[in-house]
C-alpha cells in the first residue's frame, strides 16, 4: 500500500463523509444562520481539532480501547449525549425567552473561545468518532508502516478537506443570517436546531456500541 493507491480512495471517502448529516453540521447551521459565517469558523475549528485528536488517539491505540471497553464507552456516551441535550434545550430556552417577550432580543454573542471549546467537546464527546476513526483509517494505514505517522498525516488531509467545506458551508449559509435573525424566522431556527440536537443526544445515549 502506498500514497498514490491510498489518497484517491481516502478522499473520497473523507468527501461522502463530511455530507452525512450530524451533530457538526447541525451546530455549524445554526451558529452561521445567527451568526454568521466569522462567528461559525471557530465552531469549525473547534469540531476539526476534536476529530484530529481522534485519530491520533486511534493511531496511538486508545481509540480502540474505547471501543473495546463497555465501561469506557458507556461513560462517553453518557457525556456525549448531556453535551447535545444541554445544546439543544439551551436553544429551546433562547425560544421560550423570544415569545415571552414583547421584543426577541438578539442572540447573545459567544467569544471565539467558547465557540471553540464548544466544538471540540461536541466532538471529544461522540462515542461515534471513536468507533468511526478506529474503523476507517485501518482501512488506509499499511500494516508494516508508521501507523502512528501515517494516521496523523491522513488526520490532517482530512481536517484540511473537511475545513474547507464546512467554511465554504457556514459561508453560503452566513449570507443569509440577516434573514435568519429576523425574530419569527430566528425563533424557528433555534426551534429546528434545538429538536435536532435533542434528537441526536437521545440517538447518542440509547444506541449501543
Amino acid at each position: 500500500m502506498d500514497l498514490v493507491t491510498v489518497l484517491p480512495a481516502f478522499l473520497l471517502a473523507v468527501l461522502l463523509i463530511s455530507a452525512t448529516p450530524g451533530p457538526a453540521m447541525a451546530l455549524i447551521l445554526r451558529r452561521a444562520a445567527l451568526r454568521g459565517t466569522r462567528a461559525a469558523v471557530p465552531t469549525v475549528l473547534g469540531l476539526e481539532a476534536g476529530l484530529y485528536l481522534w485519530a491520533l488517539a486511534a493511531g496511538a491505540g486508545l481509540a480502540a480501547l474505547v471501543a473495546a471497553s463497555e465501561v469506557a464507552y458507556t461513560v462517553l456516551r453518557v457525556v456525549g449525549a448531556a453535551v447535545l441535550l444541554g445544546l439543544g434545550l439551551r436553544a429551546w430556552w433562547a425560544v421560550w425567552k423570544d415569545r415571552r417577550g414583547a421584543e426577541p432580543e438578539p442572540p447573545r454573542r459567544r467569544s471565539s473561545g467558547g465557540a471553540f471549546v464548544e466544538g471540540l467537546l461536541v466532538q471529544l464527546a461522540n462515542p461515534k468518532a471513536a468507533v468511526f476513526v478506529f474503523a476507517f483509517y485501518p482501512q488506509f494505514v499499511p500494516q508494516d508502516g508508521p501507523v502512528l505517522a501515517w494516521t496523523a498525516g491522513l488526520a490532517a488531509l482530512q481536517v484540511v478537506v473537511e475545513t474547507a467545506l464546512c467554511l465554504g458551508l457556514a459561508a453560503a449559509v452566513g449570507r443569509a443570517s440577516g434573514w435568519f435573525r429576523r425574530p419569527r424566522v430566528r425563533r424557528r431556527l433555534e426551534a429546528v436546531s434545538g429538536t435536532v440536537l435533542v434528537a441526536l443526544g437521545v440517538r447518542v445515549a440509547v444506541t449501543a456500541p
